[in-house]
């Protein structure tokens, strides 16, 4: 069993992070901003959940909310200021609270554009790509800039380039590719990608680097 922080615990894939952890027996801290939204979300799950408030943007408090943990999981999202901007301020805290903490696995979901359509070219860099979404997508390569920088034995999981199912019933199945974007099927879950999640909690098998998950 291990003892497991999550920033961003309530959001979609937040929620499926978290459930998924509790029913395998972990321990968990759901970082969220308003704890008296989730009472007794995750009550009926296996282990017990501890729900605090948190910044993910401000150093100090990740330390705080992490210490004593053995890894922790970012899924947090800011949708109130730039993409840019909140993933930056996201990672820096990200490394210097989970270093002042003791805390050297970091486990974030990602986002698919960043992935490659061919050698050396992004999804995002293709001409027809959305300019808004092209906005929100380099502030997750900000983050992954930052990462790249630090000593924390990260892993960015990056689901496909599609809307992701949120009723879709978890069947714990899902592959691991590289940096290239997966052949596409028309969905992929928020509780698959939360069992990816957790299972590189458990068993650690990409570090320091972005990968894709898909079906």
């Amino acid at each position: 069993m291990s003892k497991i922080v999550v920033f961003g615990a309530g959001g979609r894939a937040g929620v499926r992070v978290v459930a998924e952890a509790v029913g395998r027996g972990h321990e968990v801290t759901a970082v969220v901003r308003d704890p008296g939204k989730y009472a007794g979300v995750w009550g009926s799950s296996g282990a017990p959940v501890r729900v605090v408030a948190g910044d993910v943007t401000d150093p100090a408090g990740v330390a705080e909310v992490a210490a004593g943990h053995d890894a922790a999981v970012q899924v947090a999202a800011r949708l109130d200021v730039s993409s840019e901007e909140f993933y930056t301020a996201a990672a820096r805290a990200l490394v210097g609270g989970l270093g002042q903490a003791g805390v050297s696995r970091l486990v974030a979901v990602g986002i698919g554009s960043l992935l490659e359509v061919s050698p050396g070219v992004r999804l995002v860099d293709t001409p027809d790509f959305p300019a808004e979404a092209r906005a929100f997508s380099l502030g997750h390569a900000a983050e992954l800039e930052v990462f790249e920088k630090s000593g924390l034995d990260w892993v960015v999981l990056a689901p496909p380039p599609v809307f992701l199912d949120e009723s879709a019933s978890r069947t714990g199945r899902y592959r691991i590719g590289g940096g290239e974007v997966p052949a596409l099927e028309p969905v992929f879950s928020f509780a698959d990608l939360g069992v990816a999640v957790v299972d590189e909690v458990e068993r650690p098998r990409h570090h320091r680097v972005q990968v894709a998950v898909s079906y």
